[in-house]
């Protein structure tokens, strides 16, 4: 009898042990002073091992979501836990932090959506000032250049474009999944209407027309990431990420195209998410 129970303890601390060295998915909040007190939720990722290995420090990819989606997009809809388990498991990508921040809500009336600053919304602010640093030190994670990377879907694929042009110093690589890029401001909206506000703050941020007029040490930071756009055939802003890999490659920038068959799709970016994860790790020093 006392064998059999001390097999059976030896199996639980070893299923135990088993169960707390896998990956495992954390929502957690920091109070935005930058955007008036509010507390402010993101979702983490932390590989295999993490909670074990607390003398190791991760990189870190900054992954975005779309318009009208939250911190909880890229995993309730994108399956990205089950995506980096696979990828991490069989070493096609580094063990790495992924964070997950909030940026958006379906309620467009009342919910604001966007990753740029713009009036009563600070975003890029908070992510910088407040976001950045505070998951970084908390969770083991990037601290330099060259062990960070941004990327995202959509209005998070626009914004992760923005990010590391606006930030080259800060990001090592940039990888865009259907990237809003562009937009026209709507000049007869509202000054509360808040996807107006987002759209004007979209166009104000055209990346492309940024490569066009940037100048020879603007283009030599720019030049420094690698960047990998990725858009369905079948997408509405098809044209759109295609003009800008164009201008990239006119100027001479690190950058991939891959253009698949998809649309605009939860399917397409799940996909996406098998060639990101691998690119990042290349790219992390």
């Amino acid at each position: 009898m006392r064998k059999n129970i001390l097999r059976l303890c030896c199996m639980l601390a070893v299923l135990m042990s088993a169960a707390t060295a896998n990956a495992v998915v954390i929502r957690d909040s920091i109070q935005s002073q930058v955007l008036g007190g509010v507390c402010r939720y993101y979702m983490v990722y932390l590989p295999a091992g993490f909670q074990q290995n607390t003398d190791l420090h991760y990189p870190v990819l900054y992954l975005l979501h779309g318009f009208t989606d939250d911190e909880r997009g890229w995993l309730d809809k994108g399956q990205m836990d089950r995506v980096a388990d696979e990828l991490m498991a069989t070493g096609e990508a580094k063990q790495m932090v992924i964070v997950m921040p909030c940026a958006g809500g379906p309620d467009t009336k009342n919910v604001w959506n966007g990753y740029f600053n713009m009036p009563g919304w600070p975003f890029e602010d908070h992510f910088y000032q407040e976001l950045l640093p505070a998951v970084e030190k908390k969770y083991r994670a990037g601290g330099s250049r060259e062990q960070r990377a941004v990327a995202g879907l959509s209005m998070g694929g626009g914004g992760s474009v923005g990010y590391a042009m606006g930030h080259p110093d800060m990001f090592a690589a940039c990888y865009a999944m259907s990237a809003w890029l562009t937009a026209e401001e709507r000049k007869d909206a509202a000054p509360d209407d808040k996807v107006a506000l987002v759209t004007a703050a979209v166009a104000r941020h055209n990346p492309i027309a940024k490569v066009e007029k940037a100048d020879e040490n603007e283009l030599n930071a720019l030049r420094s990431l690698a960047w990998f756009i990725d858009c369905g055939d079948d997408d509405f802003l098809f044209d759109q990420n295609i003009e800008l890999y164009k201008k990239m490659r006119q100027k001479r920038f690190n950058a991939q195209l891959r253009v698949r068959d998809g649309g605009h799709t939860w399917e397409y970016w799940h996909n996406a998410l098998r060639l990101c994860l691998p690119f990042v790790s290349r790219n992390f020093k």
